[in-house]
């Protein structure tokens, strides 16, 4: 398989070269993909355009190699991804996203590291049981704790609520949809009460995948809303998010042994 280009990531093990990566940040978006190839790795170097699932791969300052790479929006792109980067050798995948927070006390442009996901996505139901435990790898999670209090980022660690819609699942009322089920009505603050941290749309997934696949899977994400207050993004702190949440994420790689 290793001159094969796998069909949706668009590259395969013979494109890393003589250094292959055995981890991969993973973003939804191909710009955020994009940016921490070219800030942090070294002899970067583009690997895919395919579909828009940008990818790159680059050194670390200490030498090691990392592919960064574009998931999609949504667990069921992000499925696919991951299965693919599996099949090129990833042993160990980080989310670094964006998020809203459920909880009055998590301020806006901090961080939320993931330690388990009530796992409410119907790809994830494809690959084990509704019951299938959505945790996180505590040694990489350990890793993002630390670096965030060596960096003094503001940071929270706990349960994220992974679902399928950023409307609907989120129980946002502003949209098109004025018809909200009576099923999602008071849905966050159960989660709230609950001690569910905040809303994204992967993690659950990667995390349920991680352990069928046998690999190892952590999430960082920058939260961009406070829905306890508001139902929107707040764009002139997302930036200071997502560098939260990038920062945190190649500090722990930098240490990781």
């Amino acid at each position: 398989m290793t001159n094969k280009r796998l069909y949706h990531i668009g590259f395969g093990q013979d494109d890393f070269g003589s250094s292959a990566p055995s981890i991969a940040l993973l973003s939804g978006d191909p710009e955020r993909a994009c940016l921490i190839a070219q800030t942090y790795l070294q002899d970067m170097r583009l690997l895919s355009e395919n579909r828009g699932l940008n990818s790159y791969v680059g050194n670390l300052p200490n030498g090691r190699s990392i592919v960064s790479a574009t998931s999609g929006m949504g667990a069921p792109s992000l499925s696919i991804v991951v299965n693919e980067l599996v099949q090129v050798g990833i042993r160990k995948i980080i989310r670094i996203g964006t998020c809203g927070s459920i909880q009055s006390y998590i301020n806006i442009g901090s961080i939320v590291i993931s330690s388990a996901a009530l796992c409410r996505q119907g790809a994830a139901n494809d690959i084990a049981p509704v019951e299938y435990p959505a945790a996180a790898d505590p040694f990489l999670t350990v890793a993002l704790i630390k670096a965030a209090r060596e960096l003094e980022i503001e940071h929270y660690v706990g349960i994220t609520a992974s679902v399928d819609t950023f409307y609907e699942g989120q129980e946002r009322s502003n949209s098109a949809n004025l018809n909200l089920m009576r099923s999602l009505h008071g849905i966050t603050e159960e989660y709230r009460r609950l001690n569910v941290l905040n809303y994204e749309m992967e993690c659950g997934t990667l995390f349920k995948m991680a352990g069928v696949y046998n690999f190892a899977a952590a999430a960082v994400c920058g939260v961009v809303a406070q829905r306890t207050f508001a139902e929107n993004v707040i764009l002139p702190k997302k930036d200071i998010a997502v560098d939260n949440a990038i920062a945190t994420t190649i500090h722990a790689l930098a240490n990781l042994e």
